[in-house]
């Protein structure tokens, strides 16, 4: 810019290089020319210099040092750029896109961050850093050695197989039955390849993809994903495919089969964040992400055809390998136990300052909390138990008899501690199970009037969930029961407040992990243009994942074959019931007959729901029963001579019109009509009881 400077110096009327600077400053505030903010700084100075030929001159100067400079710069960025594409290929991995795409921007950022590229890893050098290595692992991984030895060979597999363009590493599939050490395996075999330099970073990077249940979500993953692949973590563990929406799905496929994500839009840098941008002039875009430099890892219990089922047959052909653990056999089980041991009583002595010795009866105890389907849980939960409750007895306790020295013993399925010649019972050392819900819960289904039938199949589910706990703790296959549920009958016969017990119940004895009722209809599920249904349906089954989704007159979703959004409703519910069938239960309520033909309008609809609860109307006795009780809810009593005349009223009611105007919404709209003649009845007898409702405060007659 000197040279600039100096053209400008040398017109016969010469601005100072402080007028041209503050000139400069004004032109950012203000906008305008140079030559009219110049004017504005040193008034006069320079009109008699201007006529039009000694601009014309002047100009051409100026041309001829800013074409000079871009000249200059143009080379610099030249040399700039050959400079970084030799620094390595790496560089395309570090900023998620192509080196031949870059802009001069993006070269100075590169250049920014050279000394963090990591120079590429020599292949013959980084297979002899796994010499050895199935030893260390199977020292501290037990009974899972042909699992051990396919998962060394998957991270080996890169240093001996070529790779197109943006390929990833390896992309891996680890499968196996709940329990049997699969995170635990990955993570230490990323900790010992990290020690032995073959992979450099922070370890492991997990993306949970139940968070992106939705088109909806779908900013929210490219953000996740962005960050991951720019993570300097070498493995990208991937959770829960299964409940993650198709159009997420597809792009991680994309990272798999081909190496690269196409982006529809294009993004830019905005602090940490991605921001999709419109203007076609923008630069520094972000228009795809690539996998390269990263280990993409999926980690489930389900088998490689349910991941095909889902992600399809091209993604499962592109994984280059499958690892999949067994159940642990009892060997394995108490060399795992052994060492778990060992941690338990070297922490007992540092943090506690207990000298802890289990007998053999402890062992055994601990073995027998650990069954097929539990495991390692088992067992872990075993020993963390007796941590927390030998914490517990030294926060009591400053007088124990056997002083620091700790003795683990056990008789049936009770943990003992013994101290000198005092025996603890272990469990009574740890935080007791609350009971309080589900005691209220059941006061309150016990307080329901009728509908007998329907409380013993509630209660029946605690029986059921209590014997199949029993089974897997004994090492038994345990059953699971199909939760939803459809409600018929007509209105006010409680199905709603049966609902909303369900889900505090089921909650209350561990079946659930929420307890809340999200109560919807049509109008909640079905959108109102294509593409905004199935969204819809997603939305309103994440905010009950947990709890009870209760759909109210579930038969208005379907208004017979032209009804394509209710069809899509039904479509993506079915969808949603299926892939969180362990934490969420439906339950549909409506006529009897309506919900009948509503269950033909899907296949899969009718087999999902096998548990049809029929509500009946009400007795007389009953609603007599329910006007007293709701009665007393609002600070009031009903003469008892009211009684039998109002039991003769419902039952004529029920008889012959109980689907429109019967049931609990009859007691109520009687009672509340009571509550206000008597209000007009206290004036003319101010001396009566106000919490009496007598036979002058009813009206009953049938319209």
């Amino acid at each position: 810019m000197d040279d600039l400077f100096g053209n400008m110096n040398s017109r016969k009327a010469s601005y100072s290089e402080k007028d041209i600077d503050a000139a400069r400053k004004l032109q950012k505030k203000n906008g305008g020319t140079l030559m009219e903010n110049l004017e504005l700084v040193a008034p006069g100075k320079g009109r008699k210099a201007y006529s039009p030929d000694s601009a014309k001159i002047e100009f051409q100067g100026i041309e001829q040092s800013l074409g000079a400079l871009m000249a200059q710069n143009n080379a610099r960025a030249a040399s700039l750029d050959e400079t970084i594409r030799n620094l390595s290929a790496n560089i395309e991995s570090d900023f998620g896109v192509k080196s031949d795409q870059m802009q001069i921007g993006q070269i100075g950022a590169a250049a920014q961050k050279a000394e963090d590229i990591e120079v590429p890893v020599d292949n013959a050098k980084a297979l002899e850093s796994f010499a050895g290595l199935s030893d260390v692992l199977l020292e501290k991984i037990h009974g899972q050695d042909d699992f051990i030895k396919k998962l060394i060979i998957a991270f080996k597999r890169p240093f001996v197989s070529e790779r197109d363009g943006n390929d990833a590493l390896n992309s891996i599939y680890i499968t196996g039955p709940s329990c049997t050490g699969k995170h635990y395996a990955l993570q230490t075999i990323v900790d010992e390849l990290g020690k032995r330099g073959v992979l450099k970073g922070d370890g492991i990077y997990t993306m949970d993809l139940s968070l992106y249940p939705s088109a909806g979500e779908e900013k929210l993953f490219l953000q996740d994903i962005y960050a991951a692949l720019k993570s300097s973590a070498k493995v990208i563990v991937f959770e829960n495919y299964e409940a993650c929406h198709v159009s997420t799905l597809t792009k991680i496929s994309d990272l798999v089969t081909t190496g690269e994500c196409r982006l529809s839009e294009r993004y830019i840098m905005q602090g940490e964040k991605l921001v999709s941008v419109t203007n076609a002039l923008a630069g520094d875009t972000v228009g795809s992400f690539e996998a390269r430099g990263k280990y993409l890892v999926f980690v489930s219990s389900r088998p490689l055809d349910k991941l095909a089922g889902v992600m399809g047959a091209p993604f499962v052909n592109a994984l280059g390998d499958v690892c999949a653990t067994r159940e642990l056999d009892e060997g394995s089980l108490k060399k795992i136990s052994e060492e778990q041991e060992t941690q338990m009583t070297e922490k007992a002595s540092k943090q506690l300052g207990f000298e802890v010795k289990p007998d053999k009866s402890f062992r055994e105890y601990v073995l027998s909390q650990s069954s097929k389907s539990r495991a390692l849980k088992g067992i872990l939960d075993a020993y963390a138990d007796t941590i927390k409750a030998l914490a517990e007895l030294k926060l009591e306790r400053d007088d124990l008899p056997g002083g620091n020295e700790i003795k683990l013993s056990a008789k049936g399925d009770k943990a003992l501690i013994i101290s000198g010649k005092e025996t603890i019972e272990m469990r009574t050392l740890l935080p007791d199970s609350y009971n309080g819900e589900l005691d209220a819960v059941k006061q309150e289904m016990d307080s329901i009037v009728g509908l007998t039938k329907i409380k013993e199949y509630i209660f029946s589910l605690e029986e059921y969930y209590e014997i199949q706990k029993r089974r897997r703790e004994e090492g038994l296959k345990a059953g699971e029961v199909n939760k939803h549920m459809i409600f018929t009958g007509n209105p006010g016969t409680g199905k709603t407040t049966i609902a909303r017990i369900v889900s505090r119940y089921l909650k209350a004895i561990g079946v659930l992990s929420g307890g809340q009722l999200v109560e919807v209809s049509r109008g909640d599920l079905v959108g109102r243009y294509a593409g905004h249904t199935a969204p819809l349906v997603n939305q309103v089954v994440k905010s009950a994942l947990g709890g009870v989704l209760f759909i109210d007159e579930a038969y208005s979703l379907y208004r017979g074959e032209d009804d394509s959004f209710g069809l899509e409703a039904i479509d993506a519910l079915v969808k949603c019931i299926e892939d969180n069938r362990d934490d969420l239960i439906v339950i549909l309520a409506g006529y009897s007959m309506e919900m009948e033909e509503f269950l033909q309008a899907n296949s899969g609809l009718k087999s999902r729901f096998p548990n049809i609860i029929d509500f009946p109307d009400y007795t007389g006795d009953e609603l007599v029963e329910i006007s007293k009780l709701t009665a007393k809810s609002k600070g009031y009593v009903i003469n008892e001579d009211v009684l039998p005349v109002l039991k003769e009223f419902f039952e004529k009611v029920q008889a012959t019109n109980a689907r429109e105007a019967g049931n609990g919404r009859l007691v109520r709209n009687k009672v509340e009509e009571a509550i206000l003649n008597q209000s007009r009845r206290l004036v003319a007898e101010p001396d009566a009881d106000m919490s009496e409702l007598t036979m002058m405060d009813f009206v009953l007659e049938q319209s």
